[in-house]
């Protein structure tokens, strides 16, 4: 992705990738960085916004991971790992509603927990 981005800055789809990327090793930081660029050139991608809110949950900033999720789901209602990841962010702040959320995932994507579960997040 490093050299993608070198040719073509502003290809959203390859800084949300590397995010992806740098989300999965922990590499958190640079992965915030490469969500809010490409999210600066597409403010509506819902696979952007997506990975934001997982990085933030990887943060330890369910908050501001809800606020992330909550805008993918508004722009893809059955976003699988958006609705996994609310309802993990919404558990850790003792949000009830969060169990519906896993619950809803889990319809979606019955292998949406391992998933999460092998990228560190339970």
């Amino acid at each position: 992705f490093d050299d993608t981005i070198r040719l073509r800055p502003r290809d959203s789809e390859a800084l949300n990738n590397r995010c992806w990327v740098r989300a999965i090793i922990g590499d958190l930081y640079a992965a915030l960085q490469d969500c809010d660029a490409s999210l600066q050139i597409k403010p509506d991608s819902v696979d952007s916004l997506d990975s934001r809110g997982f990085v933030k949950l990887k943060l330890g900033q369910p908050q501001n991971a809800i606020a992330d999720y909550d805008q993918a789901l508004r722009l893809a209602p059955r976003k699988a790992s958006s609705l996994y990841g609310r309802g993990i962010a919404k558990i850790r702040i003792n949000i009830a509603s969060g169990h519906n959320d896993i619950t809803d995932a889990k319809a979606i994507d019955p292998s949406i927990a391992e998933e999460f579960a092998r990228y560190g997040v339970r």
